[in-house]
């Protein structure tokens, strides 16, 4: 399509998005999305404010262990559980399955408190639920969004959500450069199969990890899923211990998400836009508009709660989703990932 076919078609999308626009339908964050169990105020980010140091920003956990060891069962590498979440160089499972990582990436810089990238997105960038999936996205929009954080331009609707103001220190502290080598580096990384779709009604008890991870608890109790998603590893040891960035996530949605969710990604629903008209029939994106496809699908809801709220900034996306409810965005999300 040509430059001023996709002007145009983004300016019909934006007026028919516009004449159906309503105020936001969501009163609150919903929390299952931000990694909590209840709305309210507590648990309370630390402070953060403009000059702090990334670290500072974050929700601190206890040290990890030196003398336990971890082996995953698709490599012959074995490293302590203290190395495998160490800050400032995390353990690399699989060092062949990317190019090599910039120091920014692969170290961060600890003298500013900046850890490195690959500790939360992993070194192939694929992930968990409770942060962002940065491989294969374009690097122009990767360069966009932390530029997004650095301006004060893409918050949290939940101030809860503290690795979200962690993001945000990080975005001011790294050079251009740094930003650059970073948005190349997971750009050129292929993304693979990361999200499994489950509908149901009842679900593993689970709870949320300091950052908003969900666990399931032992005793393999079950517990009515309600009107959320519940997004949870596949193997919960290897995800939480072991940072295996080959262990994907299980996503369990409301019966009857997949269907409404088809309607309004390729239809619009009545209620917005379809989603295909930007991000592609298949949703792997289009130029610098991002994929979306097979993403964790808590992530996705996030966004889109985000959008609604307009703590991510966006003249396109904010009349697309006001008029969505919370089952709508369920659905989406439920839809999206699924692909």
């Amino acid at each position: 399509m040509s430059t001023d076919g996709r002007l145009l078609t983004l300016a019909v999308i934006l007026v028919a998005a516009a004449a159906a626009a309503v105020s936001g339908q969501v009163a609150a964050p919903p929390p299952w999305a931000f990694g909590f169990t209840s709305v309210g105020t507590e648990p309370a980010a630390p402070p953060c404010a403009k000059e702090s140091k990334p670290l500072d920003c974050a929700r601190l956990g206890a040290p990890r262990p030196k003398d336990v060891v971890h082996k995953l069962p698709d490599t012959g590498r074995t490293f302590t559980e203290y190395d495998i979440h160490f800050d400032y160089g995390p353990a690399d499972w699989y060092p062949d399955d990317h190019p090599a990582m910039p120091e920014i990436v692969a170290h961060g810089r600890e003298r500013d408190k900046l850890r490195a990238c690959s500790l939360c997105h992993y070194p192939n960038g694929q992930g968990k639920p409770e942060n962002a999936p940065v491989a294969g996205l374009p690097a122009d929009y990767i360069l966009q969004q932390l530029q997004a954080f650095r301006d004060g331009r893409r918050r949290s609707a939940d101030p809860r959500k503290a690795n979200t103001n962690e993001m945000i220190q990080i975005a001011r502290h790294l050079t251009d450069a740094e930003m650059k080598a970073a948005a190349e580096y997971f750009s050129s990384i292929k993304w693979r199969p990361w999200i499994t779709v489950v509908e149901t009604d009842t679900v593993p008890k689970s709870k949320p990890g300091m950052n908003g991870l969900f666990l399931p608890q032992p005793g393999n109790e079950m517990e009515p899923l309600g009107a959320r998603i519940l997004e949870v590893p596949e193997n919960p040891d290897f995800t939480e211990r072991a940072r295996a960035p080959h262990s994907g996530m299980v996503a369990y949605v409301p019966v009857g998400s997949l269907a409404r969710g088809e309607e309004l990604v390729t239809k619009g629903g009545g209620r917005t836009v379809q989603c295909t008209a930007c991000h592609g029939a298949d949703l792997q994106g289009v130029g610098a508009t991002p994929p979306i496809a097979d993403r964790q699908a808590s992530y996705l809801a996030r966004q889109l709660y985000d959008f609604q709220a307009g703590t991510r900034e966006s003249a396109l996306m904010q009349p697309v989703v006001a008029k969505l409810t919370e089952d709508d965005i369920i659905a989406i999300a439920a839809y999206v990932a699924s692909k």
